[in-house]
This record gives structure tokens, sequence and C-alpha cells, in this order.
């Protein structure tokens, strides 16, 4: 099990609008009614492939441990001084 995050919650929904920005850059994106895994999961996908993140291991490809990494990845782009990553 991987550390939880302070704010990751947030942090997830940063990484979604992020990662929709980016999809959209590449000419590629998903439907506003798509749920909240499957955008994560293509988000994912897309940022593994352009190898701007490591992949998890296959057996570790679960739609919580994704997020996870999405909060992560967020988290690293963000400035130090960011509100998501001061304590609450």
């Amino acid at each position: 099990m991987m550390a939880k995050l302070k704010n990751e919650k947030k942090l997830f929904k940063a990484a979604i609008a992020l990662g929709t920005q980016y999809l959209q850059q590449r000419g590629s994106t998903f439907t506003a009614t798509d749920p909240e895994d499957v955008k994560a999961q293509y988000i994912y996908k897309a940022l593994v492939f352009d190898k701007l993140m490591q992949p998890l291991a296959k057996d570790q490809e679960t739609t919580l441990n994704i997020k996870h990494k999405l909060a992560i990845w967020i988290s690293r782009k963000l400035p130090a001084d960011h509100p998501l990553l001061k304590d609450e």
C-alpha cells in the first residue's frame, strides 16, 4: 500500500484537470460524461506512453493506485508554495 498524500483527493482532481488539458493538446480527449475512473486510466496511460510518468507494475495497475500515481505526478508539477502542498 502506498502512503497517502496530504490533500490527495484535491491533488487528484487537479491532475484530472491538467491531464485533460494535456490530452486535448495531444489531440485526444474523452467525453464529459465518462466516469472519473475512466478519465484517470486514460490520462495515466497517455502519460506513461509519452514517458512522462513511470508505469506501475502490471499487477499494481488498480484504479486506486492509478489515482495515487496521478496525485504524485501533479504534486511534482506544482510550485512548492502551492496551497495543495501545504498542511491544512
